[in-house]
């Protein structure tokens, strides 16, 4: 059988993927969302990628030890240190106080991760939680002399990195010669904020104290600050969108090797853009042109939906979105539960030869760099063959431990029951949990009352407050 093997995006090719002698756990990191908005389905195809590589290394028996950052503290909105804090961007488009943006938007992420059926991970690494080891990071790459100090902030030197193009195949020297104009006090064009101090007239929202002053970290710092700290300085797997590959992820690398002196990761994974219809276009939050999985609901379709729609294209490929490609994925769906609910129940062991010659076709598919468009086309081969009902019931739900369409469950419909929106209710819901928390009883049985009105019944948990459709 074909090994285990991917795509690393360091050396432009696949590679059999294994771990050093003696160890069966993988350590793996991903770049996660931040939170100053809503998730677009363009964002959660990155996060359903990883899922299929979260199952897929467990169906291959590892162990497996998952860090997913959430952004949730304040840093410019361009990859070249400008533009505006996108956490305060957040709190002024929606009057809540940055914490508060954080807060929220990262509940609505959490829900949508739920409704794909994202496996979780190990940690959830919030970036405000390692302030300290951020800054312990800039003090050592200081220290080594990879820093130089301007009037605003602490810079890396990419000069002091001989391979800083390598990792994304940059022409340095026509990029830095296209970039003399407006670099400030930079050195060249590829050096980044480490530490950017706060402005002197200005209180921020979000600010420490460090030893170089009040201020605040540059957002490429705190993943390497956080995987090392939670993985180890050499992690196996680190995964994001390719749109990361160009300055967040080769930046990672840079200040990552200068202070530790060893290879950051040995594979480097990334999923390709979703487009925007026949046309091309990227999604983007901000131009606000942008689709949200509760919107895809509002529409009337289950987020498996979705889910399927993603997995008929390889990570690697762009996927054109359409409101007629989501329909033909919904019907797919529905099709399949058609074939796959009368098994539910009925599964038992694999003893045929021809069982397990598919079982084995599956596993192969996926091991081939997560070839998931080649394993539905096994699943539906199973379907339509005659080994036994309790046979093929087994392999669907050994096929979805890696799908995860949730196909030991019968299909749930979704369609819009009431006249207030989902991103609304959500709106609502979380009003009404800052009214508890603050013990205004009477704003909370207000707002749970409204919904109840407008046909959303509202349950509150160990976990925080679901709803539902009456």
């Amino acid at each position: 059988m074909m090994p285990l093997s991917f795509y690393n995006t360091a050396s432009r090719r696949k590679e059999v993927f294994t771990l050093p002698k003696g160890d069966n756990t993988v350590k793996m990191y991903a770049c996660g969302p931040t939170v100053y908005h809503f998730a677009h389905i363009g964002n959660l195809r990155t996060y359903l990628f990883e899922d299929l590589l979260h199952r897929t290394l467990k169906y291959y028996g590892y162990g497996l030890n998952h860090v997913v950052n959430i952004t949730d503290v304040g840093h410019l909105t361009s990859d070249q240190d400008e533009g505006e804090d996108k956490m305060e961007k957040g709190a002024a488009r929606t009057g809540k106080t940055v914490w508060e943006v954080a807060a929220f938007y990262t509940q609505a992420f959490m829900e949508d991760w739920k409704r794909l059926n994202i496996q979780e991970p190990t940690t959830w690494s919030r970036a405000t939680d390692f302030i300290p080891e951020q800054i312990k990071l800039v003090q050592i790459l200081e220290e080594k002399g990879f820093t130089y100090r301007t009037s605003d902030g602490i810079y890396f030197d990419s000069l002091k990195f001989p391979r800083y193009a390598d990792f994304a195949k940059l022409d340095i020297e026509n990029l830095r010669k296209g970039s003399r104009i407006d670099m400030g006090e930079k050195h060249a064009a590829t050096d980044f904020a480490l530490w950017k101090f706060s402005p002197k007239d200005t209180k921020r929202a979000m600010e420490w104290d460090s030893p170089w002053g009040v201020g605040f970290p540059g957002w490429h710092v705190e993943c390497s600050a956080m995987a090392m700290k939670l993985l180890g300085e050499t992690i196996d797997i680190h995964c994001g969108g390719t749109d990361h590959i160009r300055v967040h992820h080769t930046n990672e690398i840079a200040q990552s090797e200068c202070a530790t002196g060893k290879p950051f990761a040995r594979f480097w994974m990334h999923g390709e853009f979703l487009r925007m219809g026949t046309s091309g276009g990227k999604m983007s939050k901000s131009t606000g042109e942008f689709l949200t999985l509760s919107l895809l609901m509002e529409k009337g379709f289950n987020p498996l939906d979705y889910r399927l729609f993603a997995l008929t294209s390889h990570y690697r490929n762009y996927l054109n979105f359409t409101w007629e490609a989501l329909e033909s994925a919904k019907e797919s769906l529905k099709s399949l539960h058609k074939k796959t609910d009368p098994l539910i129940g009925k599964a038992t062991a694999i003893i045929s030869a021809e069982a397990l010659q598919w079982q084995a076709e599956f596993k192969e598919a996926i091991g081939d760099d997560l070839n998931i468009p080649r394993a539905l086309g096994i699943l539906n081969s199973v379907l339509k063959t005659d080994i036994p009902e309790g046979e093929k019931a087994t392999l669907v739900l050994d096929f979805d431990s890696v799908f995860g369409l949730k196909l030991n469950e019968e299909r749930e419909d979704i369609a819009p029951k009431s006249d207030v929106s989902v991103e609304e209710i959500e709106v609502l819901i979380h009003a009404r949990t800052a009214a508890r928390a603050s013990k205004n009883w009477k704003e909370s049985d207000r707002i749970r009352d409204e919904l109840s009105a407008r046909g959303i019944e509202i349950k509150d948990g160990p976990n925080g407050t679901t709803w539902s459709y009456k």
